[in-house]
């Protein structure tokens, strides 16, 4: 569940001339339920107040956060009706007064609290991020939120280091994904990674040595014959009974870092005995408990990094170079036009996608014309 930074964008205000402000579109989570709740809307654009720098958004990220969101269960948000969104990518269209290091034309990367799901986004210029040369923006889109988080938890969490073992959950998702690349910047690490078994193929040529169908298999069998003493760290966006597990899987020193609750999420509404069944089963333990066991627990949630903008900088910078050597690269799944977010939502809530679901204003006309034939 990867979450996010930064209060939403302002709403927009009408032009201090009087004029009519140009219109744009957004997507809009109207209410809680089903996919049918996020819905194409008009809103009215202004310019950027100082400090702030307007965008033309070319891709935007989804997030398991916005499934959640969407069904009641995230708790970062205001109340509806509100538009979703916390990463994106596009051009900048126009600097507020006091903005120095970013100017008309660069193409930038926006990490927020949510408010990024529309054609034009008005941001604090200190939450955009340049993007690296030769990135497109669908890649740009699925930077930000699945890296930040997959690095902090493996790297500042996790502390990983050569010749360790990691379990990745969801490996073929966005955080998956993420962690499987940086997992490979360390020399020797042995992955073993959950997914049905029609993206094992991927995943071994990721680099995952041990892809487990986590449908018709018990991971934690599988894991324990290949290596009897568990894993150094264990990577659990599941939530319940999974991180319990998960603390029993670890060898000696070993580190389990939750980030995310899926289990919560069973069908497109959402279910209370899901919800029950998760938090009855949730792990809990106590620092005492901890002494004797010479493991850590850790959790994750980038939403309540919001104010945090000199660490996640650095984190960003780590991964622009990354990019930039060539050691990681975004795996774009699928790219969805805003009028086909409930079928983008449905790829990643019904685990389809392989790497990031990316929504975009519109497909290009090429892409329109595929389509139709």
């Amino acid at each position: 569940m990867s979450a996010e930074p930064a209060p939403a964008p302002a709403a927009p205000e009408p032009p201090k001339d009087g004029g009519a402000a140009a219109e744009h579109r957004a997507l809009v989570l109207t209410g809680f339920g089903g996919y049918d709740k996020v819905k194409v809307q008009k809103r009215r654009g202004a310019e950027p107040r100082p400090g702030e720098v307007s965008v033309s958004v070319r891709a935007c990220g989804l997030n398991f956060a916005e499934v959640m969101a969407r069904q009641g269960l995230y708790d970062r948000l205001p109340p509806p009706p509100i538009i979703p969104g916390m990463e994106c990518a596009g051009t900048i269209r126009a600097v507020g007064d006091g903005v120095r290091d970013r100017q008309v034309g660069d193409k930038v990367m926006i990490l927020a609290r949510s408010g990024l799901w529309q054609e034009v986004v008005n941001v604090p210029a200190n939450r955009t991020f340049p993007m690296p040369e030769g990135m497109s923006f669908e890649e740009a889109a699925a930077l930000l939120v699945n890296y930040i988080t997959a690095y902090m938890v493996l790297f500042d969490f996790g502390n990983l280091r050569p010749n360790q073992s990691v379990l990745i959950h969801m490996a073929a998702g966005g955080v998956g994904t993420a962690a499987i690349q940086l997992c490979k910047t360390v020399e020797n690490v042995t992955i073993f990674g959950t997914a049905s078994a029609s993206k094992h193929d991927f995943l071994r040529e990721s680099g995952v040595a041990h892809p487990i169908d986590y449908r018709t298999m018990d991971y934690i069998e599988e894991v324990r014959k290949i290596s009897p003493k568990g894993v150094d760290i264990v990577l659990d966006p599941l939530g319940g009974s999974d991180t319990s597990k998960a603390f029993n899987l670890l060898k000696p020193m070993g580190k389990v870092i939750t980030y995310g609750a899926a289990n919560v999420v069973t069908g497109h509404k959402r279910s209370l005995v899901a919800m029950a069944k998760t938090w009855w089963h949730q792990f809990s333990i106590n620092a005492l408990q901890l002494l004797s066991q010479n493991k850590a627990v850790c959790g994750y949630h980038l939403g309540y990094m919001d104010e945090e903008l000199e660490l996640l900088g650095s984190v960003v910078a780590k991964l622009v170079d990354l990019y930039t050597q060539g050691k990681i690269k975004p795996k774009v799944d699928s790219v969805w036009p805003f009028d086909q977010v409930a079928d983008a939502m449905r790829q990643m809530q019904e685990k389809k996608n392989v790497g990031k679901v990316i929504l975009v204003p519109e497909l290009p006309k090429e892409e329109s014309k595929k389509g139709e034939n």
